[in-house]
């Protein structure tokens, strides 16, 4: 992209670049330096391909007496996150494009993920991409003075990131651990650039948290263990201990937000050594704080589940039950919905319930555990 100048032409030099490589490297053996090979292939494709279209005769010029441009950053992809983040798009296409171009998501995925139609998303890739050309927005990071209003999209797009790869959908399998990993990778480069900005140490910790637990929800067949139903010798409590030390930095500086607040929802189930010791009060008092900050219909139905555990299913299904006519094509409000009408002794209901969430998932390892609800068997 910074060679280049052109979102498209980078994007398709890149996979020309991984197609050369699909056909060299079996015959002539992987290279000393993989990622040093595709550079210079990419930028060679991309180079031809300009060349191609006369309007861009002089770019080409000036790109073939230029050396390739270098970057400072460990770790470029957190430049290119910062480029899809410019404030001269839509907040909607900023995470759509860099879910695209960064994580890697299909169309598809990202559809899902924004609940949303194949069609309207890659309409908003296609206007992004040709906005960065328009607008001539330059690849790098913004100075000091201006991460701090960019900052929050980039969070928005390093969590939707983060929650592809831990619950992946459709072809990704059940989990993506290297999605999830990549985006606490570069959520801690964030942390190296903006070591005093508390929702950025919130985001790291609510990964580190979530990562600590990861060999404990699926099994050895890759089906799915609920969190009550997890071996918790499996939690890596080492990393456990170093996040709450992540914690107590954020919490000294007295700046809350939705991240530091998940984090510490994800603390609290991290710290309980079993599923009867959960501090279910303390955390539906953490849930009512974040709705103060962000009052979404999937956090209220996240509160539900603790308001369960405090005063009990009914309580929790009025909430449920509210929230229908804005989650009726969410498989998760189903699901839940099918628990709490199960708890009450519902059983017909539940299972309406649960043949819904499966109709509405892709995921293989939710997929298998409502088919193990509705066949009456548990884990």
């Amino acid at each position: 992209m910074r060679s280049l100048g052109d979102f498209d032409v980078a994007e398709e030099a890149v996979q020309d670049s991984l197609v050369a490589a699909l056909e060299h490297w079996p015959r002539d053996g992987i290279p000393a330096n993989p990622g040093a090979w595709l550079m210079t292939t990419a930028r060679r494709k991309g180079i031809d391909r300009l060349r191609r279209e006369t309007r861009y005769r002089e770019k080409v010029a000036q790109l073939e007496e230029t050396p390739m441009a270098t970057s400072s950053m460990p770790d470029e992809r957190l430049e290119l996150i910062f480029t899809c983040c410019h404030p001269a798009l839509a907040r909607e296409a900023q995470l759509a494009l860099t879910l695209r171009s960064v994580a890697g998501l299909t169309t598809a995925e990202i559809a899902r993920a924004f609940l949303q139609s194949e069609s309207t998303i890659a309409q908003r890739l296609v206007r992004a991409k040709r906005k960065i050309v328009a607008a001539k927005i330059p690849f790098r990071v913004p100075e000091g003075h201006e991460l701090p209003d960019r900052v929050n999209e980039v969070l928005a797009v390093l969590y939707l990131m983060f929650n592809e790869g831990y619950l992946a959908t459709g072809a990704r399998g059940a989990m993506d651990r290297d999605l999830a990993a990549e985006a606490e990778w570069l959520t801690s480069l964030l942390a190296r650039l903006m070591p005093d900005e508390p929702e950025v140490l919130g985001l790291l910790a609510l990964m580190r948290f979530n990562l600590a637990r990861a060999d404990a929800r699926l099994d050895s067949d890759g089906e799915l263990v609920l969190l009550r139903d997890q071996d918790r010798a499996k939690w890596d409590r080492r990393k456990i201990d170093e996040t709450f030390l992540l914690v107590g930095r954020f919490l000294r500086m007295r700046s809350p937000g939705v991240y530091q607040l998940q984090a510490i929802i994800a603390g609290a189930h991290a710290d309980a050594k079993s599923w009867e010791t959960t501090r279910w009060p303390e955390i539906l008092r953490s849930y009512d704080s974040l709705i103060t900050y962000g009052d979404t219909p999937v956090v209220r139905l996240n509160r539900a589940i603790a308001l369960w555990h405090v005063d009990g299913p009914a309580a929790a299904l009025a909430d449920v039950d509210a929230l229908s006519s804005e989650l009726s094509g969410y498989h998760l409000f189903h699901a839940t919905r099918a628990e709490l009408l199960r708890a009450l002794g519902r059983t017909a209901d539940a299972r309406a319930a649960d043949e819904r969430a499966l109709e509405l998932t892709e995921n293989p390892a939710e997929r298998a555990l409502l088919a193990r609800r509705l066949a009456g068997r548990s884990r």
